[in-house]
């Protein structure tokens, strides 16, 4: 991999051309950080926010950082022709492993929300080797029911494309209200994404299946995303359910459950600060990091350990208590955290 590839990137794959922005240069052999955004957002509108964050320079001067859009959601996008056969979640995830060997990257970090959260786990479990720890946000790893999906139906004869997208990305609340950053988004969406695109990626996201996760020792020959995992939900987020029961199937000695309060459901947009320091957490349990400066969390969160492990390999696998900076990377813990 060349020193620097900073700017945009469309990257070949099996199913169409992906576009993706590097921000960085490669660090050693230090994994990338990949980001997949949520169904009515692209990279900019999920994540510019949160990468843009202050305290988030002290990450993102550490690693090389590779924000990939959603086929067709990026601004500017050319619309797909009539009949076009959307990928399915399955299909973006495969997806990926073009991305990471364009670039010449080992492995990654993801960070996903929502729809991008399920691709990234999805990505994860078929290519794990690629993957060495996630940050999912607001995943739901289930798929739609018939009555799920005969709602949706209903819904979509009587709510707009924007409506539909707005109330999964916002709690009731922050509809109800009308927030300034409710109001902020309908803009965006409606003028920098691509409406038929966008439709396109909601069906599919729709349609998507269960992930076909077990929580090891639940059931015979349990599959579960084998990587360090921090989940991430907001309160009264539309999909906290979702991401409880996703906790629930997890492998508990390596995964974090990060609950933010005050969030709503854009927490990397409306909790920068208090997410960027548990992602110092996360980064640190997996070995790197080890002088970063860990406080506000330590000071604002409480910490729930459900259960404990020694590590072994030669990265350490998960994330330790808020309690001890020092500790990190000794033991592995399930971490629940409310902020």
């Amino acid at each position: 991999m060349p020193e620097c590839w900073d700017g945009e990137h469309d990257i070949e794959t099996p199913y169409g051309l992906l576009h993706v922005v590097i921000q960085g240069s490669p660090k050693g052999n230090r994994p990338a950080i990949l980001t997949y955004h949520d169904v009515g957002l692209n990279y900019k509108l999920c994540f510019n926010t949160f990468f843009n964050y202050k305290d988030m320079q002290e990450i993102t001067k550490h690693f090389v950082v590779c924000h990939v859009d959603a086929l067709g959601q990026q601004a500017g996008a050319s619309q797909f022709p009539q009949g076009y056969q959307y990928p399915s979640m399955d299909q973006l995830a495969a997806m990926l492993p073009s991305v990471v060997q364009h670039f010449g990257f080992k492995y990654v970090i993801g960070i996903g929300v929502g729809a991008g959260a399920y691709v990234l786990a999805k990505f994860a479990l078929i290519f794990p080797d690629l993957v060495e720890g996630l940050v999912l946000m607001n995943i739901d790893p289930n798929g739609k029911g018939w009555i799920d999906w005969a709602a949706a139906k209903l819904s979509g004869l009587i709510s707009t494309l924007l409506d539909t997208v707005l109330s999964h990305l916002f709690s009731q609340e922050e509809l109800m209200n009308n927030t300034e950053l409710v109001q902020s988004y309908r803009q965006q969406i409606s003028s920098v994404v691509n409406q038929f695109n966008l439709q396109l990626f909601l069906n599919m996201y729709n349609s998507r299946r269960d992930l076909d996760i077990n929580r090891p020792g639940t059931v015979p020959n349990a599959k579960t995303l084998r990587c360090p995992v921090m989940l991430v939900v907001g309160d009264n987020a539309p999909a906290e359910e979702g991401v409880v029961e996703c906790n629930s199937k997890l492998d508990p000695t390596n995964t974090t459950f990060l609950k933010m309060a005050d969030s709503g459901g854009l927490p990397q947009v409306t909790q920068p600060g208090k997410l960027t320091e548990a992602f110092k957490y996360f980064l640190q349990g997996m070995g790197y990091m080890p002088s970063a400066s860990m406080t506000r969390l330590v000071h604002s969160c409480t910490a729930s350990l459900t259960s404990t492990s020694l590590v072994d390999g030669t990265h350490p696998r998960a994330c330790t208590h808020s309690e001890s900076t020092e500790a990190m990377g000794q033991i592995n813990h399930t971490m629940e955290i409310s902020c």
